[in-house]
Parts: structure tokens; C-alpha cells; sequence
């Protein structure tokens, strides 16, 4: 059987389509989804998207990136730290990251500093059950926080503020 086969509900929710339609609204379209299953992307819609049978880690990313690195012990900080090296080499054009506000980690900083706004979520979001069970939806034990690293922070957190507090950021340099 397939890693991707294997659904294991402490880590394989998924977006609930209320963020999506917004990410669409800023970004357009989703070139890639980098930490991704075929049942999430039915939802996303991305163009390309990694399952954990293709190890996201070890492709290539590029353009426009709509993420939500694994919840499971150390995998958003490698899948954070991949991020800025691909947006730091130019191959991401654009990108908006749903991660925990966990804003005491090195690889949150590492994000939110390549970033030009910010949305911190005003609630726990309550993600989508594998089985498409919106009533067995896991609500997170973590504030989240939306990223979004381009050049149109107005446009996003036009389409975002609704979910929470959201601030321009200041770029700085690593």
C-alpha cells in the first residue's frame, strides 16, 4: 500500500474551501501545492501539487504556492525553511502559507520575514475530515496564521481580514 493510501486522521485534514476561494482571489490561479494528497487537491484546484509519496522536499517548487506544511512533528519547519529558500532563489513567484502562529519557532520567523502581510486567524480553524465529514472536522489545538509573500499585500488582506487581524509587514534581510 501507498504512504498516500494510508489516510492518518492526527494529520490528514484538510482546508476548508472558504480559504481557498480566497487564495484564488489573490493569487488567480495555484501553481503549486507542495504538501498536498488527491483528496485535498479535489479542493485546491492546483495545477501541481506533491503527495507524500512524492516527497515534497525533494521537488522543485516554482511559481505561484498555496501551502499548508504537515502538522507532524518537525515537517512545517523543513517545509517552511524550503519555502524561503525557493522564494530567496526567485522560483516562487508568489505564496500564501497557512501555518500555526507559532510565532516562537525559528521557521516561523523565516517565513513572516520574506513576507509583505500577515492575517492572524481571530479562531481555531476547523479543518475538513478526510473523509469530507464537515461535522467530524478537526477545530486545532493551535492558532493558525495566513502569510502571503508577493507583491499585492492590499489585495490580500482585502480578501482575508475577514478571518482575523491582518498588518502590512516590514521586509527585512536574513
Amino acid at each position: 500500500m501507498l504512504k498516500s493510501q494510508q489516510i492518518d486522521e492526527r494529520y490528514e485534514w484538510y482546508t476548508p474551501k472558504i480559504y481557498i476561494d480566497a487564495v484564488y482571489k489573490v493569487l488567480g490561479h495555484i501553481d503549486l501545492d507542495p504538501a498536498s494528497s488527491i483528496l485535498a487537491n479535489n479542493t485546491v484546484g492546483a495545477l501541481s501539487y506533491y503527495t507524500i509519496d512524492d516527497d515534497g522536499l525533494d521537488q522543485d517548487w516554482y511559481g505561484k504556492v498555496w501551502m499548508v506544511p504537515p502538522f507532524s512533528p518537525g515537517m512545517s519547519s523543513k517545509f517552511c525553511m524550503k519555502l524561503a529558500e525557493h522564494v530567496r532563489e526567485k522560483d516562487i513567484t508568489e505564496a500564501i502559507v497557512l501555518v500555526r502562529n507559532a510565532t516562537d519557532t525559528g521557521w516561523f520567523h523565516e517565513v513572516a520575514s520574506l513576507s509583505s502581510a500577515i492575517v492572524l486567524h481571530r479562531k481555531r480553524i476547523k479543518f475538513v475530515s478526510p473523509i469530507g465529514n464537515r461535522e467530524k472536522g478537526l477545530i486545532s489545538m493551535f492558532g493558525q496564521a495566513f502569510i502571503y509573500i508577493g507583491t499585492n499585500p492590499d489585495l490580500f488582506l482585502r480578501e482575508f481580514i475577514n478571518f482575523g487581524y491582518g498588518a502590512k509587514t516590514l521586509i527585512t534581510k536574513n
